[in-house]
């Protein structure tokens, strides 16, 4: 059976339903796999042969232990529907030029790649609850730098036994972005700003994670944490499903032969996206290169490039928001498995950057880090001209985050001469930053727009009908107009929980 180590100390063992419900170890360490299922030829076959819901429930299965059969189908099954994805093959591949696609991730109802892991975790969740913390009421805990936190509350909405509250940061997310979290439905939801940046988001989220104390107090009150962030293995591992299932694709749609060797591009801030393409290529997906797209938040670049990270540096708001992330917290589990699996030697990186905010790995890891990745990054100018260039030579919209990726994937092209197949993650509608996308398409000014005006137009430049998630937004009431200080973050958690 297949069960999961911590990061940071491998004497820790849990099945699969302990680290989906408790989302983070004791020791602050992350979740992972104890091996890498191998997909043989065989079951590559049969996945090209399948649709996404039975590739999703054969790759999952490999990896949840202690879920029987019926449970992880039942699972995919109530996640990936028609009702939820607008297309039927749930993450399909659009050809923006031969030999380069676009793996559309934000066809699920907040149009965001995050859909494709928050629409199937609250499921694993209630069963992995029910095994592992039975009768207890379940806090989700979010720190979102604008996709994530939406997602989550969309995919935890009146779930029974759960609580969910979103940090975001008051100044970080686009006003699409800002108006989906605070419009939210539900009765168990609720969500506020705070005065800082998504990592003080993200920081003070862990910090509550791993107090003992307010774990006490909530088991007082017959509560546990857990978390929709991709620190939770129950958000990382739905991600593999959709690189896996694009490769399976291409064979399908006969631009590639089973075994030709491809490349994929993520536009990433917080590492799990690329992350989970590094993992299908471990499980046997044939990938050369992971090239690693980043925004003017460079740090990820830096390291994949030099071996040294170091979030001593500006922290830049962009037209990119959810990259805009100076520590980056699944790097550990690939740091966990370049290192061998060494727990003292990612426990030794973790607590330096925590008390000096940098850190640089050995020789050994460096090396493993240019053969699997490639990386670079562009500023918002690069980002706004891409969108344009695109638009004109493609007659694509394009999102400010698959700007980015689209960006970086040339400057790949550009200075390696690698044609190969390329897959690029295309993250979200463009439809979530229309200000920005109009804007960078009639290059101007569109910062005070009325933002319903700036879908109409978007919609007019695209030939299409933005989703009625985004058309109906404007109708929905403000529910939360709430700011806290990140040290404020704890109180908040208590006062909405009515456990102060």
């Amino acid at each position: 059976m297949m069960n999961y180590k911590s990061t940071r100390n491998n004497d820790v063992t849990v099945t699969a339903s302990v680290a989906i419900s408790r989302g983070i170890s004791e020791d602050g360490g992350l979740f992972v796999p104890e091996s890498m299922p191998w997909l043989s030829y065989t079951d590559l076959k049969i996945l090209t042969d399948s649709d996404y819901v039975a590739r999703a429930n054969d790759i999952l299965s490999r990896f949840l232990g202690d879920f029987t059969p019926g449970e992880v189908l039942n699972c995919v099954s109530q996640a990936y529907t028609r009702e939820k994805f607008e297309t039927e093959s749930i993450a399909p591949l659009y050809e923006l030029e031969p030999g380069v696609y676009l793996l559309e991730l934000w066809h699920g109802p907040t149009c965001a790649f995050k859909d494709m892991a928050l629409q199937l975790l609250p499921h694993l969740l209630s069963v992995s609850v029910e095994k592992a913390e039975p009768g207890k009421t379940v806090v989700i805990l979010v720190a979102t730098s604008g996709d994530t936190g939406k997602a989550a509350l969309e995919g935890f909405r009146d779930v029974p036994g759960t609580r969910i509250l979103v940090f975001y940061p008051e100044q970080g997310v686009s006003p699409l972005q800002k108006l989906q979290m605070a419009t939210q439905e539900g009765e168990n939801v609720y969500v506020s700003a705070i005065r800082g940046n998504f990592d003080d988001a993200q920081a003070g989220v862990k910090a509550v994670f791993t107090d003992t104390a307010v774990k006490q107090k909530l088991a007082e009150h017959n509560m546990v944490f857990s978390s929709a962030n991709s620190i939770n293995w129950g958000r990382l591992v739905p991600q593999i499903v959709y690189y896996i299932s694009s490769y399976c694709d291409l064979i399908k749609n006969n631009r590639i032969s089973a075994g030709e060797h491809i490349n994929i591009v993520v536009p990433t801030g917080n590492f799990g996206n690329i992350l989970a393409a590094y993992y299908a290529k471990k499980m046997g997906i044939p990938i050369n290169k992971l090239i690693c797209a980043s925004n003017a938040n460079n740090v990820l670049t830096e390291f994949l490039q030099t071996g040294v990270y170091d979030r001593n540096r500006p922290f830049y708001t962009t037209i990119s928001p959810s990259m805009d992330i100076l520590i980056s917290s699944n790097l550990e589990r690939l740091l966990y498995d370049l290192s061998a699996c060494d727990d003292k030697q990612v426990r030794g990186y973790m607590d330096s950057l925590a008390k000096t905010g940098r850190y640089e790995v050995d020789e050994a890891i460096k090396k493993s880090l240019q053969e699997h990745f490639w990386a670079s990054y562009c500023d918002d100018d690069g980002t706004r001209s891409t969108i344009r260039e695109t638009y004109a030579k493609n007659a694509c919209v394009t999102d400010p985050h698959t700007a980015v990726a689209l960006n970086v994937y040339r400057q790949y092209r550009e200075k390696t001469g690698d044609e190969a197949k390329t897959i690029i993650a295309s993250t979200a509608s463009a439809y979530k930053f229309a200000g920005d996308v109009v804007g960078a398409i009639r290059s101007e000014q569109t910062a005070n727009a009325d933002q319903r005006t700036l879908v109409g137009e978007l919609s007019k430049l695209s030939l299409s009908k933005p989703p009625k998630q985004i058309s109906s937004l404007f109708e929905k009431p403000v529910r939360f107009e709430g700011v806290c200080d990140k040290e404020g973050m704890q109180q908040t958690i208590f006062t909405v929980l009515g456990i102060d």
